[in-house]
């Protein structure tokens, strides 16, 4: 078995070990889609393990797959990244307005939009289109999971979230992943031979392996009990959500005098 796959198996395996740290602690009552995830990155990661020995890797119905699976994967990783970002308002969730998450949803969405046209990676013009679109969409989910992680440590002190929460542990090795996976597509794109990047497929898996590691340390230990917000952060989310709100109130009833004058005509 040649390093590459030694690596990727052994990813799985410590995947598979978190999968059961997150529901022995009881993760998935505070991050269920985080959960959901993970077992879904098992099982494809499983299917690819297994694929790559039945199947061609270069051919079409091997990349047309992998598509679709990085397609649903980038969908679950975005549910994450909101889920996360819901999950640290915790502590004023109920005096937020009940469209906050929808809110939140869109940011992300939006904040994915932007990143999508400068995401491409530039040498990658030869490959199949299929290749190149699967590349986008990695890259893109990379830099959102790294912009998630900044702000989410940048703002620890304002968010009252430490290295001890869910949260920011998930964001962390999702974090530190990115950072090396979106260098090394970088790198690999200007690679020369085979035997060059395949040191650096090595090096992102290895990556991938130190986050789960970093995860079972974590996950392994109990929560930490969850910190109230600063009055300051409390008073500065209320009054965005006022301001929000407010907004919302004007603009129904903008159109609800529109429509009794319309009736009136």
């Amino acid at each position: 078995m040649s390093l590459d796959n030694t690596l990727w198996l052994a990813g799985i395996l410590t995947e598979a070990f978190v999968v059961g740290l997150l529901f022995y602690r009881r993760v998935w009552r505070l991050l269920p889609l985080f959960c959901i995830y993970c077992v879904w990155d098992v099982l494809s990661n499983t299917e690819g393990f297994a694929s790559a020995y039945l199947f061609d890797p270069n051919s079409p119905n091997y990349l047309t797959t992998y598509l679709i699976q990085t397609a649903i994967d980038s969908v679950l990783q975005f549910c994450v990244l909101v889920e996360l970002a819901w999950s640290v308002l915790r502590p004023v969730r109920s005096s937020l307005p009940r469209y906050t998450l929808v809110g939140l949803s869109a940011i992300v969405l939006l904040i994915g939009a932007a990143i999508w046209p400068f995401s491409a990676v530039t040498g990658n013009a030869q490959l199949p289109s299929d290749a190149q679109l699967v590349v986008h969409l990695q890259q893109t989910a990379a830099i959102l999971r790294i912009l998630l992680f900044l702000g989410m440590a940048g703002c620890s002190q304002l968010l009252s979230i430490g290295w001890r929460d869910r949260e920011l542990q998930v964001a962390t090795g999702l974090g530190f992943y990115s950072l090396v996976s979106l260098g090394a597509a970088f790198l690999s794109s200007h690679q020369q031979t085979a035997h060059q990047f395949g040191h650096v497929n090595q090096f992102v898996i290895g990556s991938f392996l130190c986050a789960l590691f970093y995860w079972v340390f974590s996950f392994a230990q109990k929560e930490a009990e969850r910190r109230e917000f600063t009055p300051q952060m409390q008073n500065l989310l209320l009054a965005v959500a006022g301001v929000a709100r407010a907004e919302r109130t004007a603009l129904r009833a903008n159109s609800r005098t529109g429509t009794e004058q319309r009736e009136k005509q």
